[in-house]
């Protein structure tokens, strides 16, 4: 799929915001992707995991043992890219505030895992999941998300495959050009669910 195709699916669901919003890792930015509402139409979902699901299947990543995501936002299209890829999905979700796999998953030690997430933008959420899966003596093969906010930037410590690079503007909050910290901040993510 191109770039604009994904934006479009992107911006068909009104998931495409502006305003001044606070990102997970406390950034901020005059953009944000509202995934979740792409995520409420199936046929949106399908048509992009699958595109996904082709491109990692391009990489040669070698035999992929289960499909694992960082909850809440991999959750969905973890799960169905793995259903293109006829694997497992699973999740880890936080308990105390730190990633765990729950719920009676239990893959094999040494098993192949490639993490899926949604998006990423500094790479911490999936730093943050392989970490758990490596504790877990799983072999985390890569990364895939739909798209990479940081346009290749983030450092995540493995191969990152994304569906596609959108590159919007982040600031710290320090740094905000004036017609940025003239609105009011909004914090749409996930990050401080327990």
């Amino acid at each position: 799929m191109k770039q604009e195709e994904i934006l479009a699916i992107f911006k068909q669901a009104g998931a495409i915001l502006e305003g001044h919003f606070i990102l997970s890792s406390g950034l901020r930015s005059p953009v944000f992707l509202q995934k979740a509402k792409v995520f409420q139409y199936p046929e949106k979902t399908e048509i992009l995991c699958r595109a996904l699901a082709e491109k990692i299947k391009s990489e040669n990543l070698g035999k992929i043992d289960a499909i694992i995501s960082p909850a809440v936002g991999g959750i969905i299209p973890g799960y169905e890219t793995a259903r293109h890829m006829n694997l497992p999905a699973m999740y880890v979700e936080r308990e105390k505030g730190v990633f765990q796999l729950r719920r009676g998953f239990e893959p094999k030690k040494g098993a192949r895992i490639l993490v899926v997430e949604d998006i990423v933008s500094t790479g911490l959420s999936v730093r943050e999941c392989i970490s758990a899966l490596e504790e877990l003596m799983l072999n985390v093969v890569g990364v895939a998300c739909l798209i990479d906010r940081s346009a290749g930037e983030a450092d995540i410590g493995k191969k990152l495959i994304s569906l596609t690079q959108y590159k919007v503007p982040a600031y710290p909050v320090d740094a905000l050009p004036p017609e940025l910290a003239k609105l009011e901040p909004v914090k749409p993510g996930s990050r401080g669910l327990q």
